[in-house]
């Protein structure tokens, strides 16, 4: 049993509270007065016996104890949000058909995790899921291959699906850590080694050749990478640096202690990912599917890649539905 005055509220407020440092903006993340966050903070203390948060600084810091506490209750809190955007998607005994193309960004943990998800609720359903291209998903969309698609899009106007915002995804630098650490002068590391670039039909590619040439950008390349890992793992050998996004980078784990993400040398740009559903499926399911999607991401992608790349705040997040 939890002690009397630890309430799920109260570990709420102190993590809106552990990320801003404000009151104020603690009180905006949550939806509570300033005065309210405060209290509910007080009252956490008082229930833990320890003070959590140095009160007499601004920004706010953790005490050690709310810094050891704070872990735990991120972990509460994000197996009580996963679990609640499973049940979102439980009802639907009634579907007899469906199919989902997913971009493989998302193969080593969300994928795997949703599908399961879907899976077991889909209990009268003949269900198809694939991984594929931006390229080809949108393609099956258009071609009615597939009922829906999480995919990044181009922005151009989408006239054979509904649209589902799920996140904003920044284009970032990668280079090889031994040349530029975090900190480090990337011009340098961009004028020595050529440009590790991803294949040219790719949408990602053509997303990043076109925000390239309207700066009159132009960087001396040799290799041209169809994988993300294949070109990760070149930037790792010191082959030469790349422009992907904190979703690439982070399904390059294997490759983080050689690889280093930094904010890009010239004007920011991002990439949308999306999540299109037909028009004949009925609204309410890809609605709660990009919900808990977003929660997904949130969860176990967003939050850890703003621990260890904070210049990514504000720029790498969930958009509105």
């Amino acid at each position: 049993m939890l002690t009397k005055g630890v309430t799920l509220r109260g570990l709420e407020v102190f993590e809106a509270l552990a990320a801003s440092g404000s009151v104020a903006q603690a009180a905006d993340a949550t939806g509570l007065s300033q005065p309210a966050v405060s209290q509910q903070i007080r009252n956490l203390e008082t229930a833990l016996g320890a003070p959590l948060v140095d009160h007499g600084k601004r920004p706010m810091q953790l005490t050690p104890a709310g810094r050891s506490f704070l872990g735990r209750t991120q972990a509460v809190l994000s197996e009580l949000r996963l679990a609640q955007s499973e049940l979102t998607v439980m009802d639907l005994s009634h579907i007899s058909s469906m199919s989902i193309g997913i971009i493989d960004d998302f193969d080593n943990d969300m994928t795997p995790r949703l599908v399961t998800t879907l899976a077991e609720s889909l209990t009268k359903c003949r269900f198809k899921m694939i991984t594929a291209s931006s390229n080809d998903i949108a393609e099956m969309m258009r071609d009615r291959h597939l009922h829906m698609g999480i995919t990044a899009t181009s922005g151009e106007v989408i006239d054979y699906a509904m649209e589902y915002p799920l996140v904003r995804d920044p284009f970032i630098l990668v280079t090889p850590t031994a040349m530029a650490p975090k900190g480090a002068d990337v011009i340098k590391v961009m004028q020595e080694l050529p440009f590790v670039r991803y294949e040219r039909e790719q949408l990602i590619s053509r997303q990043i050749d076109a925000h390239l040439a309207r700066l009159k950008l132009e960087f001396p390349e040799r290799f041209e990478i169809g994988s993300n890992l294949a070109l990760m793992a070149c930037v790792s050998r010191g082959i030469g640096w790349a422009i992907t996004t904190p979703l690439g980078y982070m399904r390059a784990v294997r490759f983080h202690d050689q690889i280093t993400a930094h904010p890009l040398p010239f004007a920011h740009f991002s990439r949308q990912i999306s999540l299109l559903a037909s028009p004949d499926f009925a609204d309410k399911v890809p609605r709660d599917l990009a919900q808990s999607f977003r929660t997904m991401l949130q969860d176990k992608i967003i939050k850890p890649s703003l621990r260890t790349q904070p210049f990514l705040a504000g720029e790498f997040k969930l958009l509105p539905n």
